[in-house]
């Protein structure tokens, strides 16, 4: 049985949730704040958090930063906000999705799924053991290691995931609604701004440049693709 952290000041969503989470078989803890959620995360084994961005005591960005030092659980950020500024910062600080408030249940238990395939995948299953190189950019997939001119950089699980995806296809566009179904394993809700924010953060870490990349490239209209000598 997967354990679901559900944390949201709004003590009649977290009951919502918890409804719509339990229904799908899943354990479901309760967290009010930031703060009560990292404390669940070390007392209990958590497979995916849904989180609320604006909380009193410790909101849902500073609780984002304190998980990554120590965890990869996918966390799903729930936003009341229709500005993009938050879900950017979310996504920034290494969130793996968000859903905007009021949410559809159908769609909170999709992504639920989403996620948890994706996690338990990485985590569980096959290792394949080959080696993507394309220029100076060079993914282990055993190790789950990337580096960038013999220098190892560091990415989120969902960049990572991306990159792979790209590099296992030098110089074929895909576009925003085929790189989430081919990384999220779901179908797209909407989410090129995700897909874009994900790629932009990629670009900072794999290009010295990134105005001017040399390896992800845009294709405007029809996606991103990945350049570079094999």
């Amino acid at each position: 049985m997967y354990s679901i952290l559900v944390c949201d000041d709004e003590k009649d969503i977290v009951s919502a949730l918890k409804i719509y989470l339990m229904a799908d078989g899943y354990q479901v803890f309760e967290a009010y704040n930031g703060k009560e959620a990292l404390e669940v995360l070390k007392e209990q084994d958590i497979h995916l958090v849904l989180m609320d961005i604006m909380m009193p005591e410790m909101d849902g960005i500073a609780a984002m930063v304190k998980i990554r030092e120590t965890s990869n659980v996918p966390v799903i950020l729930l936003t009341a906000k229709s500005e993009d500024t938050d879900k950017v910062l979310g996504l920034t600080v290494g969130a793996d999705d968000y859903i905007t408030k009021p949410f559809n249940p159908i769609e909170v238990q999709a992504r639920v799924k989403s996620q948890l395939r994706r996690y338990m995948q990485l985590g569980g299953g096959a290792i394949r053991k080959d080696v993507l190189s394309i220029g100076g950019i060079e993914l282990d997939d055993r190790s789950k290691e990337v580096s960038l001119d013999g220098e190892k950089i560091s990415l989120t699980r969902t960049e990572y995931d991306i990159l792979k995806l790209l590099m296992e296809h030098p110089g074929e566009v895909f576009s925003p609604n085929q790189i989430y179904e081919q990384v999220w394993q779901d179908n797209p809700y909407g989410t090129e701004n995700t897909v874009a924010v994900h790629i932009r953060h990629l670009r900072e870490k794999v290009e010295y440049n990134p105005a001017e990349p040399r390896y992800l490239k845009v294709v405007w209209g029809r996606g991103y693709k990945m350049e570079g000598q094999v």
